[in-house]
């Protein structure tokens, strides 16, 4: 059997005439976004051990770490605190003193140009390890909604109050985007944005980021208040809600495995979009290149691409900094 003798030529043309005639055009940094974890109480950075080359970074070292992501020409960071204190109710989740709303003002302060996102979630801050504040229901214990709904609307103020450009509630809460919206606009905060993570599945990559952020939950699991992952019409349903709330930009968690999500919400809704490339994705990756199993940067850049081919106009990675790094080196 040959090929058509057209197909052959095309894949006979020099590498310029193949990147004029790209469907899609190269991912840039600039619509990356690096995630930032921020921890109480430590005086220097600590690489998380399932997460090769990532850390958690001190207060006293926040500023420096965001002028590099910046400097980099990734135009945002997202940013997961590590408080000293839990308790069951994670009341230090909202403080305006919290170890988020002390990062989000150091770097508004000293690199006023880069875009802060701030995590809107209470897993952190739970002694139980859990999203939200929970309550007695037979046979043991859920997250009680409307309770949690009014503890993110709360965190997100602080967060706002602090300088934050974007609240990122990821509690998955019923009606939590709503709440925020409205506690923002009557605390002043009109035009601070609302990243939705609107279709988060109950994942089994999200490992490596409960030891980043120290936070697995101690009984039980999340698929209660988790999508899931068998469902896509869900999916788009769920994202129409939190457009209907008054979020800014849906999200899809995770990236990897997800892509139909990403196309089918971006089909369907025609509505700013970000995806998650989560930390189970990254750790993969990142053993798989330590052990000289792939090429890294082919991989990476191939995924990346693949997730905006797909639809997302945003992409979160912890492989922000090297992504821009290699794209750079292309120029």
């Amino acid at each position: 059997m040959s090929f058509p003798e057209t197909r052959m030529r095309d894949r006979r043309k020099d590498h310029a005439a193949r990147m004029r005639n790209r469907e899609t055009p190269e991912i840039t940094a600039g619509e990356l976004v690096m995630p930032i974890f921020v921890k109480e109480g430590i005086s220097r950075k600590k690489e998380i051990r399932s997460m090769p080359g990532i850390f958690q970074t001190p207060l006293g070292e926040i500023v420096r770490e965001a002028k590099r992501v910046y400097r980099s020409g990734v135009p945002a960071v997202i940013l997961f605190g590590i408080p000293k204190h839990k308790d069951e109710e994670g009341s230090a989740s909202g403080a305006e003193d919290g170890i988020v709303q002390k990062a989000i003002r150091a770097i508004k302060k000293e690199a006023p140009e880069l875009t802060v996102i701030a995590d809107v979630c209470m897993c952190e801050y739970t002694s139980h390890g859990h999203c939200g504040i929970l309550k007695k229901v037979r046979g043991g214990y859920d997250v009680d909604n409307d309770r949690t709904i009014k503890a993110l609307a709360k965190i997100a103020v602080s967060y706002a109050r602090a300088g934050a450009d974007m609240a990122a509630p990821s509690a998955m809460m019923d009606g939590q985007v709503k709440t925020i919206k409205e506690a923002l606009r009557a605390n002043g905060f009109p035009r601070t944005g609302i990243m939705a993570y609107s279709v988060k599945y109950a994942s089994s990559l999200y490992g490596p980021f409960r030891d980043a952020a120290e936070s697995p939950p101690k009984f039980g699991d999340r698929k209660t208040y988790q999508m899931d992952y068998h469902n896509s019409k869900e999916a788009i349903a769920e994202a129409r809600l939190d457009i209907g709330e008054g979020a800014d930009m849906v999200m899809v968690k995770p990236a990897m495995g997800y892509e139909d999500i990403i196309y089918g919400i971006k089909k369907e809704l025609e509505f700013p979009l970000a995806c998650y490339s989560v930390s189970g994705e990254y750790s993969m990756i990142k053993t798989a290149a330590l052990a000289g199993y792939i090429d890294e940067r082919g991989v990476v850049l191939e995924l990346l691409n693949g997730f905006k081919r797909a639809g997302a106009d945003l992409i979160i990675t912890y492989y922000a900094l090297e992504a821009a790094k290699w794209l750079k080196s292309r120029k």
